[in-house]
């Protein structure tokens, strides 16, 4: 007895088509290109406007306005006072 044969379909072998074609393949380097356009931007940022340098007395400087900001300190003690005053509860209030 003769074995039965099977129909099958052909095979179709698909063509090849170049690697620019898929969109798979430009999600992939968008990520990495996004990345180096990134970069140079910000070093042309950087570049074109560098950071202030600090002043070469700045200790001084510091000293100074430390010696201004310890006077205001008699100034505001009667806010400091009225501030801890408001904040205490009616029961505790002396009267």
């Amino acid at each position: 007895m003769p074995s039965p044969t099977v129909a099958t379909a052909p095979v179709s072998v698909p063509s090849s088509a170049p690697w620019w074609k898929f969109g798979f393949v430009w999600m992939v380097i968008a990520g990495p290109a996004i990345v180096v356009v990134a970069g140079f931007t910000t070093l042309w940022v950087a570049i074109v406007r560098p950071d202030p340098v600090v002043a070469e007395d700045y200790y001084r400087q510091g000293i100074e306005i430390n010696k201004t900001l310890g006077g205001q300190s008699n100034s505001l003690a009667p806010a400091m006072k009225a501030r801890n005053h408001a904040a205490t509860p009616a029961q505790d209030q002396p009267r």
